[in-house]
């Protein structure tokens, strides 16, 4: 069921240092996993970003701040790498975390890939009043994820805005 999904306003954020790279080097920039939520959400705006904790902080800030949305959408390093910091960083700001999201998430990803869900760290909080989801940069963990954020960010904004 969706939850007034129409109405929501999305920004859309991808965490690679990979494509930040090639981004400010005048490189084409193939971002499946950004581009399909960007246009499954009809994301008002769309940045690439390296996984840098100030970084991802501050785009978030100015997207509150500048632009008209509702939730956020970031896709990308919550692996386990050295440099995967997004669900930390997220941790940090989140006035409220959204456990029950990557607990749903992990079930339905279960489904698709198995025990290699053990890897994602997806997560979900609320910060200024705005609901952040946090998906791994997988085309198909961003598949996954979708499900569950145009069923319930409806009744989440509705939630924030009493």
């Amino acid at each position: 069921m969706h939850s007034g999904i129409d109405n929501i306003r999305y920004g859309v954020i991808t965490v690679s240092d990979s494509r930040y790279n090639k981004l400010i080097s005048g490189i084409s920039v193939d971002d499946p996993s950004g581009n399909y939520l960007k246009e499954e959400l009809n994301a008002k705006v769309y940045a690439i970003i390296p996984d840098n904790r100030d970084m991802v902080i501050g785009l978030i800030d100015h997207i509150i701040d500048y632009h008209d949305i509702d939730a956020i959408v970031i896709t990308g390093g919550t692996g386990v790498s050295k440099r995967d910091s997004t669900p930390e960083t997220l941790e940090e700001i989140f006035t409220k975390t959204l456990d029950g999201f990557k607990y749903l998430f992990h079930k339905l990803s279960y489904e698709d890939i198995g025990y290699s869900t053990i890897l994602s760290r997806s997560t979900c909080g609320i910060y200024r009043n705005k609901v952040i989801y946090s998906l791994p940069g997988s085309l198909g963990a961003c598949k996954t994820g979708i499900k569950i954020i145009k069923s319930q960010t409806g009744h989440i904004v509705r939630h924030l805005n009493e």
